[in-house]
C-alpha cells in the first residue's frame, strides 16, 4: 500500500509539472467524496476538477485533456457509470489512480495504481450504506492531497495566495496588504530639525517617522524615543536633528512577509511599528500594530 501511495504521489506531482490537472469523478455517496478531494487538490496547490461520471458522457468529457491525472473512486470498483469511461479515461489521460474497496474490481484492475480504501463493515446497522467507505475515502484523499503539497514544496505564502477570503484569508495577510504606504509615510532626513521632525511625527499620526537618505532607510524616531531624548536632554533636545536623536537600527521586516510575523515582531519586541523595506533598504511603507489588531490573525 505504501509503495502504491508513493507512486500516486508521483503521478500528480507529474502531472502539475506538465501543466496538467487532476480530475476526480465519482458516482453518489462516492461523488461528494470526489468533489471534497478535488477541492482540498485545488487548494493545497495541484490544480483540480470534479468531473460528474454521468454528465462525463453527454459531453463533459471534454474538459478532460492530455495530461490530466484521472482520480476515480468507486467502493465496489464497479459503478457502471465510471466503468463506462473506462476507455476514454485511458485514452485521453496520462494516469488512472483509483480508490476502491475491491482491488480485484473491472476499475481496480484497469487503473495505473489502485489504492485500498476497504473497510471491515460500513457503519450503517445494514452493512450497506456507504459510511465508513466514504470516510476512508475522504481520508486517503486528504493524505494524497496533504502529501502531493509536501512533494511540492508547498508553502504558507502559497496557501495564503490561494486563500484570500474569509478569516483564512486575514490570517495569511502579507505585510504589503496592510502597511501605511506613499504618502502615509512619515519621512525626515537626517539634517531635519527637531522641531520639523515632532511637526511630522504628528501630522502622520504613526507614533514615529523615518529618517531617510536617498529613500533609504537611516533610522527611525518613535515617541518613545521623543520622551526619553526629553528626560535626558531637556530642552536641549530641539536643538538636536533627525540624525542625532534616531535609532540607526530599527526592527524592518519584508513586503511579502506575513502579517502573523510582523504581529509576532511587534509583540515580542514591544513596538507599535515595522518598517517595510526591499533588499537594498529602500523604504516601501510602516505596518503599525494597530492595523494588525484589526485583522482576525489569531
Amino acid at each position: 500500500m505504501a509503495a502504491d501511495f508513493a507512486h500516486a504521489v508521483e503521478l500528480v506531482v507529474h502531472c502539475g509539472a506538465g501543466n496538467g490537472r487532476v480530475v476526480v469523478t465519482g458516482m453518489g455517496k462516492s461523488g461528494i467524496i470526489a468533489q471534497k478531494v478535488a477541492a482540498t487538490l485545488s487548494s493545497t496547490g495541484s490544480p483540480a476538477l470534479f468531473l460528474h461520471p454521468a454528465e462525463a458522457v453527454h459531453g463533459d468529457l471534454g474538459v478532460l485533456m492530455p495530461g490530466d491525472v484521472v482520480i476515480a473512486l468507486s467502493a465496489s470498483g464497479e459503478t457502471e457509470e465510471i466503468l463506462r469511461l473506462l476507455v476514454t479515461l485511458k485514452r485521453k489521460g496520462d494516469a488512472l489512480i483509483s480508490f476502491c474497496c475491491n482491488l480485484q474490481s473491472t476499475l481496480a484492475q484497469a487503473s495505473d495504481v489502485a489504492l485500498d480504501c476497504s473497510v471491515e463493515r460500513e457503519a450503517c446497522g445494514l452493512n450497506l450504506a456507504p459510511t465508513a467507505s466514504t470516510t476512508a475515502m475522504l481520508a486517503l484523499g486528504d493524505a494524497l492531497a496533504i502529501a502531493v503539497s509536501l512533494r511540492k514544496g508547498f508553502r504558507a505564502e502559497d496557501f495564503a495566495e490561494l486563500h484570500p477570503g474569509g478569516k483564512l484569508g486575514k490570517q495569511l495577510a502579507r505585510v504589503r496588504n496592510l502597511m501605511h504606504t506613499r504618502e502615509d509615510v512619515p519621512v525626515v532626513a537626517p539634517h531635519t530639525p527637531m522641531t520639523d521632525v515632532i511637526y511630522e511625527m504628528s501630522s502622520k499620526k504613526l507614533g514615529m517617522t523615518t529618517v531617510q537618505e536617498g529613500g533609504r532607510l537611516r533610522g527611525v524616531i518613535s515617541d518613545g524615543d521623543l520622551r526619553r531624548l526629553l528626560e535626558h536632554e531637556g530642552g536641549a533636545a530641539l536643538s538636536k536633528t533627525a540624525g542625532e536623536a534616531m535609532n540607526p537600527h530599527p526592527r524592518t521586516i519584508g513586503a511579502d512577509e506575513l502579517a502573523a510575523k510582523a504581529l509576532a515582531i511587534l509583540e515580542e519586541r514591544k513596538i507599535t511599528s515595522l518598517i517595510v523595506v526591499d533588499a537594498e533598504q529602500h523604504v516601501e511603507g510602516v505596518v503599525h500594530l494597530h492595523d494588525l489588531w484589526g485583522v482576525e490573525l489569531i
